[in-house]
């Protein structure tokens, strides 16, 4: 497996979980506050093209990995759960780059 599979799902972990939690202080003034309804609409949208992106690149992640299918589907739904997918993408990480030297060590011998 390529390195740069892991750094893709990394970068949309990462941007997916901070747009989650910039939705969420959205979310807190446009109904505790009754204000900033326009910017909650824009960045849930934003979002939610950030997280379809993420599932993208995380499937690839988990099917490259071959990951069973709950610790996929425990993966994808990290990206709606707000700090999640920074917890999330810590475990993959120490679980894939042992993947990532081995195929890097098998490349070296051919």
């Amino acid at each position: 497996m390529k390195s740069s599979v892991l750094t893709r799902y990394r970068v949309m972990a990462y941007v997916t979980a901070v747009m989650l939690l910039i939705l969420c202080v959205c979310m807190i003034f446009k109904y505790g506050f009754k204000t900033g309804e326009d910017i909650t609409l824009v960045v849930s949208q934003v979002h939610g093209v950030l997280y379809i992106i993420y599932l993208v690149f995380a499937f690839d992640l988990g099917s490259k990995a071959k990951w069973p299918m709950g610790k996929l589907l425990w993966v994808l739904v990290s990206g709606t759960i707000p700090t999640a997918a920074f917890f999330v993408e810590r475990k993959v990480v120490r679980g894939v780059q042992p993947l990532i030297a081995g195929a890097s060590a098998e490349y070296a011998k051919a």
